[in-house]
């Protein structure tokens, strides 16, 4: 595996959680990080922009007193989504708070940028790229990314449509570093799976919506436990960017899902603002095809618990090491 030096022997299962929009708060992050896998947010989830150096102030303080207490166990480190796209004119200010507290991982969407990517190394950050196919991988590490998310068919909110298989197959014959694998994983089964592709870790996001330290409304927690894939609709409606949606959620919105108009890509909005594109995401709910997987609203402890155990028995049934041995320092 070819993991960064700042996750050898800080994580309990090879997966980082995605950030969600709206829902990854604070307590999400925190409750994450400490259950042993990567918790993220998007910068903008903090709102107005003075609330993020709040955020970055407890995630960091809280984390710290809990490694100080478990120096034998500490919790995994944290990300920041940063929206590279130029509706967001958040990107500096956010960029900059990120560097007063030293965030470990930053992760950058929709945009690859090289005097970002400069500024985190800056900082002794690093950088994890979403990507969607082999093109917009190879100008990621171009630009200096340290690590790339291939974010395949049937992963929640943003997603590409290539198979997981052959996405990251096509990476992996020029490029060696870090690979997260995103979409439909929601058991530790397809964990160890992303692993078999070629990826070093898995990237999990739907799984964690039905959560009791997610900022998601009750509905939307049990709509995704109440899903399965066929209830997931693919559209780039209500942001300008496919991605993946919970089809109940947009009927009760008054939409038809199956007859979808499509969007100018051109008017997609991230920015700061209080836009009719960002209240759509209040309404319409994001989710990705695993979301059969999870069958109850429970907390972040349970839920990394139960991944960590279907983890543990797949690579029983294939004879593999234990599991302990995957995450320990090299």
């Amino acid at each position: 595996m070819s993991l960064p030096e700042v996750l050898k022997g800080r994580l309990s299962l090879p997966a980082v959680c995605s950030p969600l929009f709206i829902i990854s708060y604070p307590d999400l992050v925190i409750a994450q990080c400490k259950a042993g896998v990567v918790g993220s947010f998007p910068a903008l989830n903090a709102r107005p922009a003075h609330v993020l150096e709040e955020w970055l102030e407890r995630i960091t303080t809280e984390l710290a007193e809990y490694n100080a207490q478990n120096p034998d166990k500490p919790a995994a480190p944290f990300a920041v989504n940063q929206i590279v796209h130029k509706s967001n004119d958040r990107l500096d200010h956010d960029l900059e708070m990120c560097a007063k507290y030293k965030v470990p991982i930053i992760i950058t969407s929709l945009g690859a940028r090289e005097d970002l990517n400069q500024r985190v190394h800056e900082w002794g950050g690093i950088v994890l790229h979403d990507i969607i196919n082999n093109r917009f991988a190879h100008k990621a590490i171009e630009k200096g990314a340290d690590g790339l998310i291939a974010v395949a068919a049937g992963a929640g909110g943003h997603a590409g449509t290539q198979s997981p298989f052959a996405l990251v197959q096509e990476i992996r014959e020029w490029f060696d570093g870090p690979v997260l694998l995103s979409g439909s994983i929601a058991t530790g089964d397809s964990v160890l799976a992303a692993q078999a592709a070629g990826a070093d870790l898995a990237y999990i996001g739907s799984a964690f919506i039905a959560t009791k330290e997610a900022n998601a409304d009750e509905a939307y927690k049990q709509m995704i436990v109440d899903s399965s894939a066929e209830d997931i609709i693919y559209s780039n409606l209500f942001t300008g960017v496919h991605g993946n949606y919970l089809k109940q959620s947009i009927v009760n919105a008054g939409l038809d899902p199956v007859a979808l108009p499509e969007s100018d890509p051109s008017k997609m909005n991230f920015g700061s603002g209080d836009s009719s594109k960002s209240k759509a995401w209040r309404d319409i709910w994001g989710a990705g095809q695993g979301v059969g997987a999870v069958k109850e609203v429970g907390d972040v402890n349970s839920l990394v618990n139960r991944l960590k155990k279907e983890y543990a028995n797949a690579r029983k049934r294939l004879g593999l090491a234990e599991v302990e041995k995957v995450t320990e320092p090299a």
